[in-house]
């Protein structure tokens, strides 16, 4: 199964080639899993880079929540009946101002909450502190090597006297992890949120060979989650994330999209809304025939390959983007993944002697082929817009909501109304929250 975290170490060891790489201030600090840090409460049950960063990282938690009224209203109207008291949650998701306000809000309902990352790149140090700071075990730091991120997911499942019975993923490196170490763990889960296409295949997976023990919700495919955050958000952050670490214009950009589902839908959109001339790979015949009838032309990556400035992969699948492809690239080629798995782009073959590795900017390299061209490659092929930007606090409340709900459905559902199955959250139960979300364009 395709893992998020691949080892950084490589990288460095090629770095070492050049004179003229980046360096970011952090490199040489020691590592959180080296420190011994304390909140103010005396606790030291959490892992974070720098607990003195609470307060700055309390005060982007209270910007999100300004913009996240779905997500707040529930926790208005909830957080006296306590629908999640009793609820031990273990979470792996993107550690950002938003998590946190979807975080706090578990714990506002009466869920007690360990949680982690579900990317090396992701973290918000600072918010991460913040929820150290109110009592949240949180495992999480930016820039985590492989061994971190297994260390980290280790930690907020083992711990002595205290036992997840919730489980809130987003990719399934976490459910993965407890189905494997801890099975024990794993068959007494009430149930399993999960909110990624990755996730999602391997919960289907899971089930499909009879080894899914609990029931599951499927919270990509769920109206709210697809037609919104997918949608949108993809459409806003695409250009957020390729402007910071590029600077790059998009007018006559040529640019393919491999993918046409509601994410590459997002990020066409915008492509073209600021000139760039944009191409569509697509497999699925539904999807390729809504990108030609969009107003893009849908081709084959390999024959188009050699003319394009840009390749944005949002699939969910594996090798989208082969080493043939990037050997064929021109010189500048910006790659990039919007998807949640690292695995889109075939990052581990340049990991080879022949080619050096360049970090130009935090999340930027240059990999540079014998012949002096030079690939630009983004957050190592992983999530562009949350390792690289920052993303609509509107548009994750909407998500957020929907994970919130899915965990009250599981926890609180009467015994049999779900199998070991994955299923979807239903339509009506974020309709009142998704209303409230409304009021703000009234």
């Amino acid at each position: 199964m395709p893992c998020e975290v691949k080892s950084c170490v490589f990288i460095h060891h090629l770095q070492a080639k050049t004179t003229a790489s980046y360096t970011d201030s952090s490199d040489d600090e020691t590592s959180p899993r080296e420190k011994t840090q304390v909140n103010s409460k005396g606790s030291s049950d959490f892992c974070v880079k720098n607990i003195k960063q609470a307060e700055f990282g309390r005060r982007e938690i209270e910007i999100a929540e300004q913009d996240m009224s779905a997500l707040i209203s529930l926790r208005k109207r909830a957080q006296g009946e306590k629908p999640l008291a009793g609820a031990k949650v273990v979470g792996c998701t993107h550690i950002t101002a938003q998590t946190a306000v979807l975080i706090e809000t578990l714990v506002a309902l009466g869920a007690q909450c360990r949680w982690t990352a579900c990317n090396i790149y992701s973290t918000q140090n600072e918010v991460a502190a913040a929820l150290a700071e109110s009592g949240v075990s949180v495992f999480a730091w930016k820039g985590e090597s492989e061994d971190d991120f297994w260390w980290c997911i280790d930690r907020c499942v083992n711990v002595e006297g205290w036992q997840a019975n919730m489980i809130l993923d987003d990719g399934g490196d976490l459910t993965h992890w407890v189905y494997k170490k801890y099975p024990s763990v794993f068959k007494k889960v009430r149930g399993i949120v999960e909110e990624s296409v990755t996730g999602v295949h391997r919960l289907y997976q899971l089930s499909k060979a009879g080894k899914l023990c609990v029931p599951a919700m499927n919270v990509n495919d769920s109206v709210t989650k697809q037609k919104f955050d997918n949608l949108y958000c993809c459409r806003e952050s695409i250009l957020d994330g390729l402007k910071r670490t590029t600077d790059v214009m998009f007018g006559g950009k040529q640019v393919v999209v491999c993918g046409y589902g509601e994410v590459g839908k997002g990020c066409c959109s915008a492509l073209k809304a600021l000139g760039a001339i944009v191409c569509v790979t697509e497999i699925d015949p539904i999807c390729a025939l809504q990108a030609c009838m969009d107003g893009f032309k849908v081709v084959k990556l390999n024959e188009v390959v050699r003319q394009m400035d840009m390749v944005i992969t949002c699939t969910g699948n594996k090798n989208v983007v082969t080493r043939e492809h990037l050997d064929r690239m021109k010189n500048g080629c910006i790659v990039c993944n919007m998807g949640h798995s690292n695995t889109e782009i075939d990052v581990a073959s340049l990991r080879t002697p022949e080619l050096t590795w360049e970090r130009v900017r935090s999340q930027v390299d240059h990999v540079i082929w014998p012949d002096g061209k030079r690939v630009i490659l983004l957050a190592e092929g992983r999530l562009l817009n949350l390792s690289c930007s920052t993303v609509p606090s509107f548009v994750l409340s909407i998500t957020a909501t929907t994970q919130a709900l899915a965990l009250i459905e599981l926890y609180n559902a009467p015994e049999g109304r779900y199998k070991q199955d994955v299923y979807l959250l239903p339509k009506k139960m974020g309709k009142s929250y998704l209303n409230q979300s409304l009021l703000q364009f009234q």
